[in-house]
Parts: structure tokens; sequence; C-alpha cells
């Protein structure tokens, strides 16, 4: 069966199903294979449980009543989504960055979801298979989509954006961040880079922060793209922090904002929202607005009021980037007492200790590290054990410690790489 017929089926059973677990009636369902499952085994149970239709690449499933067999079910879904998305003449907005690129994502929709009907990329689903999900989203009622983009290796933002066919490209920075697939910060520019590349190539939108020096370049070197310019500098911006939440004015649109993010370093993510915002001409009331509606959640800048202690929640993922960014932000807080839980860092590669160490004297350099105060988990950052500090190797050492010790009236940063799981920590500083 060709793209096109598969398209003419999907038209008419218009969902997309993976796990045979959670089976939405009349999908197609796509036998997708990983390192520890295969989709193919599962393929009479989902036609049997509701699905229309099965995707398959196994030849014994030929026959079932109901299965399509193709050569690649992955590759068969990234076609699908690029075939579908060709079909509707609409902006498509990609987003990607070492940090702030799913905040960027969320703000960027909350302001023009204010005017537009708008598909967006759900949490972080930003890779080979959530991009093809996202662009399968799409209906005769959107107008215009937001995609966000990760990557762990070279070349993978340009292969989603041979699938999504962005019209808008925005990076957010560049930072260290899965150092063990891009082998270097270079490499991560580079790949970073490639949506900027598409942009050139299709004479696209470059939506760029010019007080970046690193995104300045890039972007500027581009030829035949729309320039777009975002920035503190640019747009008058001036923070404040009211009660640890971002509050901002500018100057270049005149707003004044007061959001429920927590972290002077969203500045940069909400300015790009607004930027979009007066881009698709969405009125400067249904900006602040939105901006001033948002609430973080996911454990992504989440400022937390517990019974006893206010918590900054930023536990979804941390490189040395953004964990330089939180602390930075931590030490300027007005807070009498101040606890500092922090995991490791993970995907750095040969690095890994070094940035590590780094994380330390960033610390001491703030003025934050005080005995009892400074609580570092996990096995890169145990390998480290300088006086001040307490260490723990895994999560759930930590967790009997903290239950143990009565914290309260405390401003408490808690950040780390998903790996760790950090979030569930919260029950323990109530």
């Amino acid at each position: 069966m060709n793209i096109k017929e598969l398209y003419a089926i999907f038209r008419d059973y218009p969902a997309v199903c993976l796990d045979s677990r959670n089976i939405i009636p009349d999908s197609v369902f796509f036998a997708l294979k990983g390192e520890n499952f295969d989709g193919n085994r599962f393929v009479r149970q989902s036609l049997d449980s509701g699905c229309a239709f099965a995707v398959s690449d196994n030849i014994e499933n030929e026959g079932i009543h109901g299965c399509v067999i193709v050569e690649n079910v992955l590759k068969t879904l990234q076609d699908l989504a690029e075939y579908h998305r060709m079909e509707f003449d609409i902006p498509v907005f990609a987003i990607t960055g070492t940090n702030g690129k799913t905040t960027t994502k969320e703000l960027v929709n909350a302001v023009l979801s204010k005017r537009y009907d708008t598909v967006c990329t759900a949490g972080n689903l930003n890779n080979h298979i959530g991009v093809p999900l996202t662009l399968l989203n799409i209906n005769d009622d959107t107008e215009i989509a937001i995609v966000e983009m990760g990557a762990n290796h070279p070349g993978e933002i340009a292969t989603l954006c041979e699938i999504a066919h962005p019209e808008i490209g925005l990076i957010t920075n560049i930072g260290k961040a899965h150092l063990e697939g891009f082998g270097s910060e270079e490499g991560i520019r580079k790949t970073k880079g490639e949506l900027y590349d598409y942009m050139e190539k299709n004479n696209g939108a470059i939506f760029y922060n010019s007080d970046d020096k690193t995104i300045k370049s890039m972007a500027e070197r581009t030829q035949g793209t729309t320039l777009v310019k975002y920035g503190k500098t640019i747009m008058g911006a001036k923070t404040s922090m009211i009660n640890s939440l971002l509050c901002f004015s500018t100057v270049e649109p005149d707003l004044l904002i007061k959001t429920c993010l927590a972290g002077e370093y969203n500045l940069n993510n909400a300015l790009a929202a607004i930027i979009a915002g007066k881009y698709f001409d969405v009125s400067d009331t249904d900006i602040t607005a939105a901006l001033t509606e948002y609430k973080p959640t996911a454990n992504r800048s989440q400022l937390i009021e517990t019974a006893s202690n206010m918590v900054i929640m930023d536990a979804y993922n941390a490189n040395p980037s953004s964990m330089e960014a939180a602390i930075s932000n931590f030490a300027q807080l007005e807070a009498e007492n101040k606890l500092l839980i922090l995991g490791d860092m993970l995907e750095l590669g040969d690095d890994s200790l070094a940035e590590h160490r780094r994380i330390t004297e960033i610390i001491k350099n703030h003025g934050l590290w005080k005995k009892g105060k400074v609580i570092l988990i996990g096995h890169t950052f145990s390998k480290l054990k300088e006086d001040g500090a307490i260490y723990f190797a895994t999560k759930n050492e930590a967790e009997e410690y903290i239950k143990n010790q009565n914290i309260n009236s405390h401003m408490i940063l808690i950040k780390g790489s998903r790996g760790i799981g950090l979030e569930t920590l919260l029950e323990n500083v109530e």
C-alpha cells in the first residue's frame, strides 16, 4: 500500500494509536518497535480491541483483516505525517534549543491561541515520533501549528524539518546538553542550526534573540530569510520578582506582565511569545492576558506553596546551562532560609564530573554553600564529597533523610535531570 492509499484510510479514521494497552476506538494502530518492545506482537489485539486498521512491518501479520503491511512502520508514520501536513496551507512554527524550548512553545501557543485555532506539541513529544503525532493532529479548523523539536544526535533536527516543513524557526539558545550524543558544544550548535539551514533553503522566517551573540550570529548569517528580532535590549524589558514570580515590562510593545513563572531566566521565553503574537497580529490585550494566565505544569519552573515551605519545582530536566540559570535566579530571591536540592545532570559523557564540579563552584560563588543547606543527589555528585554539602547516591536515600528533617519556613529549589526523579521529594518538604 502506498502512502496516498494509507492517507485515504487515515482521513476516514483520523486518530493514531501507538499503545495496545490504551486503545483509541476507530483509530489506526502503528506497530512501532523499540529496544524492549515490538508492536507487531499486538496487531491482532489492537484490532480486536477497537482499532479500525493496524500498520505492521512483520510479514507474519499479513492476511489479518484490517492489517496493512509496510516496509518500515516508523518511516510510514513519518511519511504519513508529512503527507498530511502538506495538505494544509498553514504556517508551522518550529521551536528548538537547549533550554526553554518547551516553555517557549507553551507560551507561544498560549498567545497565538487567543486569536487562532492552533495545534501544539503535547508536553515534550518532540522527537521522531512526537513530531509526526503533532502534525497528524492538524485538522480542517487548524490555522497555525506550533511544533517543538528535540534532538540527541546530529541530523535529527534536519530530519524533523523534512517531516514538518516549518515556515518559521526559533532556536531558544545553545548550551551544554546531551553531550554524549553530540560530542561537543559545536555539535550541539550545528544540530540546532539545522533549523536555520532549513529556513534558509526555503526562504522561511527566523525568530531570534538579538541579545544572544551565538544565536544572533547564526541567524544573521542566513540569506533569503525573514529575520524577526526579540530580546531584552531591543524590547526595553525590565524585570522584577514579586513573590518569587517573574514580572516584567516592555517598551516595544508597551506591556506590563505578571507571570506565574518562577525564574527570571523565563524572560526570553516570554519575549519570544510576545514577538510571535505581534507577528501574527494578536492584540496587546490578548498577549498580556495569555502570559498572565499561563500556569506552568509538569515540574517546569513551578512555584509551589506547601503547608510549611515555598518550593521552586524545576525537576523535569537539567543540564549545565539550565542548572546555572536556576541557581543564579535562586540566589537573587529574598528569603531568610534557603535549601538547595539538586540531582545529577545526565548524558554529559566525559565532561560529566567536571560539569558537576563546576555547579558546586557556582553554588559557592552565589553564597549558597552553607552547612546543611545543600543536598546533592546522584552517583556523579556523590563522587565530589566536599565539606558543607550533604550527598546521597540515590533519590531513595535522600528521601529517607529529608522526611526526617522537619523542614519548614524554607525557600527550596528542587532541580535535576528527569532520570533522577526528584519531583517525588515534594511530599517530604511539605
